[in-house]
């Protein structure tokens, strides 16, 4: 990775009806880290969005569009945002979300703590991390951080959070192919990619606020994936753990 300000940053955010929020989160972006580039990732929103983000585009060569055919959901949108930078050369490559949960104001301290890990998750669970989510959502949030980490033991106390920056090059030690998640499980998956391929995961705390405008896409077949997907790969990674042992044993 290139050294301090030298490193060419990418800022991946997927969209779709969020043309309430495009405008503001980029904005802020820009005005976070003006370096920073911003790849903006629309799934065919019939609610404009995409036609806002080409005019903030024609607007800001820093403002970038892929136009997606559907909705094709959220791992695929980050899939191809990182083809699309690791091809032109992005030293980091950053997940953000449209709708304001993921504050630019804190990707400086993320982009920092980069410098001495592959992968870096803005945290709600660490000390200084905090959140205003509805009582239900926050419930919902930590049963499930519970549950990878029964299932998984994985090192990371957000492992379900998306405000994730990457190293190109530990991106290119992950082959998107084998990803099969679709939904938010997306994001778990990531971090297992990227521990098993040798890379070292550090966290900083953030605030997450809950979205101000348009609709979750939390659902119940999000959950039913995320639950079955940790258990297979939580009983891969101990199964893999006891071979390990035993090799050294034998």
């Amino acid at each position: 990775m290139a050294d301090g300000n030298d490193a060419r940053v990418l800022v991946i955010t997927p969209t779709y009806n969020e043309a309430e929020n495009i405008e503001s989160i980029v904005a802020r972006l820009r005005a976070a880290v003006p370096s920073a580039h911003s790849l903006i990732m629309d799934d065919n929103s019939p609610d404009g969005t995409g036609e806002i983000a080409d005019r903030m585009a024609a607007e800001d060569d820093h403002i970038h569009v892929v136009h997606r055919p559907g909705k094709q959901g959220l791992a695929a949108a980050y899939l191809a945002g990182f083809t699309w930078g690791l091809e032109r050369g992005y030293d980091v490559l950053v997940e953000m979300d449209a709708d304001g949960s993921h504050q630019p104001e804190l990707l400086p301290d993320v982009l920092a703590a980069l410098e001495h890990a592959d992968m870096v998750k803005g945290s709600r669970w660490i000390r200084g991390g905090a959140t205003d989510q509805s009582p239900v959502r926050e419930l919902l949030s930590r049963a499930a951080n519970i549950w990878v980490q029964a299932a998984m033991d994985l090192p990371v106390h957000d492992v379900t959070g998306g405000f994730n920056a990457f190293r190109a090059q530990i991106l290119r030690a992950i082959d998107f192919d084998a990803i099969a998640s679709k939904g938010y499980t997306f994001q778990v998956d990531m971090t297992r990619q990227v521990i098993e391929a040798g890379g070292t995961v550090a966290e900083v705390p953030i605030y997450f606020p809950d979205r101000t405008f348009g609709e979750s896409k939390m659902s119940g077949s999000i959950i039913k994936e995320a639950l079955g997907r940790t258990a297979v790969w939580g009983a891969q990674r101990r199964w893999n753990q006891f071979r390990r042992l035993f090799d050294k044993l034998s």
